[in-house]
């Protein structure tokens, strides 16, 4: 019996790896989660800098339509593309030396930037973005799909490529900040 209950084990032991070998996808859920140390900034994005116990250079700030924030003792920093990190590094590197000896800088984003709804949906428009929204939850929040709209034909233009042809995806799909989603029109 004991030999039985181990061959059982074994096997399904060997079951599960190879389901986690040939399925990669079954062993971690797709994540809706934006790691910040990949998050490039835009556009919109609004981030929190703050130097630790140093309240003066505490700063919110929105990133300007031309990829800038004001930053106090060094003017406008072009931040477009930076991930937080990078941005925490810079300031870091400016602060050290002229200003404080051994400054620890944070850098959070706070806001993320509008995505869009275009083409056939009630209420198209920008809305606020928040880690874990699909396509369903945005075309949901603008106001669903009007009646000559395509439940199949919807497709996607990621901010970090806007000027390329919008690619098909899934309602499924999960979307980034600065995403612009068309809905287009059935001909049925």
């Amino acid at each position: 019996m004991f030999q039985a209950e181990k061959f059982t084990c074994s096997l399904q032991t060997i079951l599960v790896l190879l389901t986690l070998v040939f399925c990669p996808g079954l062993a971690v859920a797709e994540t809706a989660i934006i790691e910040s140390a990949d998050y490039a900034l835009g556009t919109g994005d609004m981030v929190r800098i703050q130097v630790y116990n140093e309240e003066t250079l505490y700063l919110e700030s929105r990133v300007s339509d031309r990829g800038m924030i004001s930053y106090a003792f060094f003017g406008e920093i072009k931040v477009i593309g930076m991930t937080p990190g990078q941005l925490a590094d810079l300031i870091t590197s400016k602060l050290k030396g002229d200003y404080l000896l051994n400054p620890k800088v944070s850098v959070d984003i706070l806001e993320y930037r509008q995505f869009y709804v275009n083409g056939e949906v009630e209420e198209p428009g920008g809305f606020p973005f928040q880690p874990g929204i699909t396509v369903r939850k945005a075309i949901s929040l603008a106001g669903g799909f009007s009646e000559l709209a395509s439940k199949e034909k919807i497709g996607i233009i990621n901010d970090d490529n806007p000027n390329a042809n919008p690619r098909t995806v899934s309602l499924n799909e999960f979307i980034k900040p600065g995403d612009i989603i068309i809905v287009e029109e059935s001909f049925f």
